[in-house]
């Protein structure tokens, strides 16, 4: 992997080059999972290309969409976990065909230590995780399921950079934390406002 892909620290060539040197890359399919839930975290993640969803599952195995990680970003939740040597609490999904570049979990005190561009990547990155989870809660408690359904296409649009998104009912019922009918039922009446127009596994922004 080139050191310039890491656009998120292009002022400082030093510490893109050390990040290269370190880490290891991997390409991953869409709908790869990329980390379960429960399995150690052995290195941090930086995502290069394409985009992951972030995904937490409940006791009943009922899941629900806490953020997308796009490229030049991050998982905080990968950075707490392996530092204190915790178990994940989340399920990363590539979202995309993606490319990651792994830093493994032993040199990351030594990128603090030495490189205060990469501390101040991690704090910039949990103030916009904490931000992403608090409009999840606000979501779940205070909006309407057809308004949260529309929020995530816009933002599924807006990731893939197309209009029409490949996307079953099933997935969008389990990012929200639903069941398949209540979204299919949401869907319908959102076609007939105008607002979308369906197909088989795909759903068209209008």
């Amino acid at each position: 992997m080139e050191s310039n892909t890491l656009s998120e620290f292009k002022s400082s060539k030093e510490l893109r080059e050390k990040l290269t040197a370190l880490g290891f890359a991997k390409t991953f399919d869409e709908g790869e999972i990329i980390l379960n839930e429960n399995a150690y975290i052995k290195a941090i993640p930086i995502v290069t290309k394409g985009s992951i969803k972030v995904m937490r599952t409940d006791e009943d195995g009922r899941e629900i969409l806490l953020y997308y990680i796009k490229p030049g970003e991050s998982c905080i939740m990968s950075f707490l976990g392996g530092i204190h040597h915790d178990t994940s609490k989340v399920k990363a999904i590539a979202e995309e065909d993606s490319e990651i570049l792994f830093i493994p979990i032993d040199k990351v005190g030594l990128l603090i230590k030495d490189y205060p561009e990469w501390l101040d990547f991690i704090f910039r990155l949990y103030h916009k995780r904490f931000e992403e989870l608090l409009e999840v809660v606000n979501a779940v408690a205070f909006k309407k399921m057809d308004e949260r359904l529309l929020n995530l296409l816009q933002k599924k649009g807006e990731l893939t950079g197309s209009k029409v998104l490949s996307v079953t009912h099933e997935q969008l019922a389990n990012e929200l934390g639903t069941a398949r009918v209540v979204v299919s039922r949401l869907l319908k009446h959102m076609e007939d406002q105008g607002l979308v127009k369906l197909g088989r596994n795909k759903v068209a922004l209008l």
